[in-house]
């Protein structure tokens, strides 16, 4: 039964979602994810320059990270080959291009609506700016279930099951203790809170992200001359032009979605819960930061996996097994067997600061439904350790249907609230756009000049009496 409602619901439904609102999305803004591409590195640098006790820009990009850059991007991506051909990459690829829009939007809505709390902390996400921006706080705490229960509890599950087995494949190490220590690493970080997170996510996102793309880009460098071929053959069997893989257009474009989706989560709701953490001046400096995050998982990251596998020489049409078997084989196949290795220990990087990045997202929401109640939180965290112990040794395929469903309704739930409150991201957007036609470098967010919005002036206080030209 989970089954045939994750088939109709994850291989239709989120197809329409994701590629139908992306692209209105696209359209409407006028390519807002190519128009601001360059402008982030602006972003970035003014990031570095944050002195406060919130979380700069920066950090919450490497938070983002954190999650979005995990076993997606090699067990899925794998998934995505084996089950759809090489036209996977290519749907892969339209995901994301649209999904920038997507992740824009629903960043930049996710800073507009944020809350500072009790202890001067910024707190914010879909559940926010359903319940202040559309005024609707029984589907604000349904956004928020659905994303406790789906990264909180059952994504992480999957992660577990990813590395552990994958350091069982490549060094023998029994899946129930590699759980053990998992858990035990991933508690120490978890008492220490968001601040604690981020700093792990500071350290580890930059080294896992280059040292992969690295040794990946080494072996595309080694077969450079069978790149170009590669790329039209990724085209043409997205279409069905290439014979061996003429019989897999449906399942590209449905792998390439459901996979594409999985790995950089454009539109699912997850971003704008770390995007709304950030110190930023304007909202759309965080929402341009957050879709060039977009960018750099899958046309980056997946990329390279993606390259390094239909290079090796490994997979070929009708190949059967699991995803993560057919990166660590594929590598081993260029460059020996130290290659299954690295991808484990690649993996188990990947997985770890995803588990981190699930787990917040799963407290923030949490904490939307029952407040600051330690005891809550406690158990929360009892039950993410036990999961990622019970991940570790479980066949999860059941649970990963469960998680492809609860997916797609966080995306139908996201992506309707983004598109009833997209005119005010417009408004929001324009705002951002004009103070840099004026020649403003850094523009600022002024409350006051949306008066009929219900935002948080201690977040957005008014800046009137500031004058544009000098910030």
């Amino acid at each position: 039964m989970l089954e045939v409602i994750n088939d109709f619901l994850s291989g239709k439904v989120l197809i329409v979602l994701i590629v139908g609102l992306g692209s209105y999305f696209t359209i409407r803004s006028r390519f807002v994810q190519l128009r601001h591409f360059f402008h982030m590195f602006a972003v970035f640098r003014d990031s570095l320059k944050n002195s406060s006790d919130q979380l700069s820009s920066f950090q919450a990009l490497m938070l983002s990270l954190a999650g979005r850059v995990g076993a997606g991007n090699i067990a899925g991506v794998g998934i995505a080959v084996t089950l759809g051909g090489p036209g996977a990459v290519f749907w892969m690829w339209v995901t994301a291009l649209v999904g920038m829009s997507s992740s824009f939007m629903e960043c930049t809505l996710g800073q507009l609506y944020k809350r500072c709390d009790a202890d001067g902390q910024y707190r914010g996400g879909p559940s926010f700016y359903i319940q202040h921006g559309l005024g609707k706080r029984w589907l604000g705490m349904v956004m928020a279930f659905l994303l406790l229960v789906t990264f909180g509890f059952a994504f992480n599950g999957l992660q577990s099951h990813a590395v552990t087995h994958s350091l069982n494949d490549a060094f023998g190490v029994s899946t129930t203790y590699a759980g053990i220590g998992l858990a035990v690493a991933l508690g120490l970080v978890f008492i220490g809170g968001i601040k604690r997170i981020a700093a792990v996510a500071d350290l580890l996102v930059p080294i896992k992200t280059l040292v992969y793309i690295a040794v990946t880009i080494y072996v595309i460098v080694l077969q450079f001359d069978q790149v170009p071929a590669m790329l039209m053959t990724i085209v043409n069997s997205a279409f069905g032009l290439d014979q061996a893989f003429g019989g897999l257009v449906g399942s590209a474009i449905i792998m390439g979605v459901k996979r594409g989706v999985f790995a950089n989560e454009a539109g699912l709701g997850s971003a704008p819960n770390v995007a709304a953490v950030a110190q930023v001046e304007h909202p759309v400096a965080q929402g341009v930061v957050q879709a060039f995050s977009v960018f750099l998982d899958t046309f980056v990251i997946c990329t390279c996996t993606a390259l390094l596998i239909l290079l090796s020489g490994f997979y070929t049409p009708g190949f059967e097994g699991d995803g993560i078997a057919l990166t660590q084989n594929s590598l081993a196949a260029v460059v020996g067997d130290w290659g299954r290795m690295f991808i484990s220990v690649a993996l188990a990087l990947f997985v770890f600061t995803s588990i981190l990045y699930n787990y917040y997202l799963g407290e923030n929401n949490l904490r939307f439904l029952v407040g600051d109640s330690r005891k809550a939180l406690i158990g929360y965290r009892v039950l993410v350790l036990v999961l990622i112990l019970w991940g570790a040794i479980q066949n999860l395929a059941t649970v990963f249907a469960f998680a492809d469903i609860t997916m797609t309704m966080l995306a139908f739930v996201n992506l309707i609230a983004v598109a009833l409150l997209f005119k005010i991201a417009l408004r929001v957007l324009r705002d951002y756009d004009a103070q840099r036609a004026a020649g403003v470098k850094t523009p600022v967010f002024d409350s006051a000049q949306f008066p009929d919005l219900d935002l948080d002036t201690r977040a957005w206080p008014a800046k009137s009496n500031v004058d544009p030209l000098k910030r």
